[in-house]
């Protein structure tokens, strides 16, 4: 099953997850190792990060690499703009009502 970003991006872990793996490349247990729940609970947002295509995993011996793919945030960010331009063209319209 192909998730979406939003999906991806709508929970706080797999948010900083992200924003971890942007900085650097970080095998699954080093990754595991910097939050507070579980291993299995981990992989699980692994998973569907990678289902949604912001990580990538590399295999490199009896490791796993999870690296940040974050061309996919383009979908987020395309959608974010319409809403400023809509949002920022209201606030204009506002602001030369008020100084009427």
């Amino acid at each position: 099953m192909r998730r979406d970003v939003f999906q991806a991006i709508a929970d706080p872990t797999r948010r900083e997850i992200i924003h971890l793996l942007s900085s650097e490349t970080l095998n699954l247990n080093a990754v595991s190792e910097k939050f507070e729940i579980s291993r299995p609970a981990i992989s699980k947002h692994i998973k569907i990060l990678t289902e949604c295509g912001l990580i990538t995993i590399r295999q490199e011996g009896r490791e796993r690499f999870c690296e940040a793919n974050l061309k996919s945030l383009s979908e987020v960010a395309n959608w974010v703009e319409q809403y400023n331009a809509f949002w920022n063209k209201k606030l204009d319209a506002l602001e030369k009502h008020l100084t009427k």
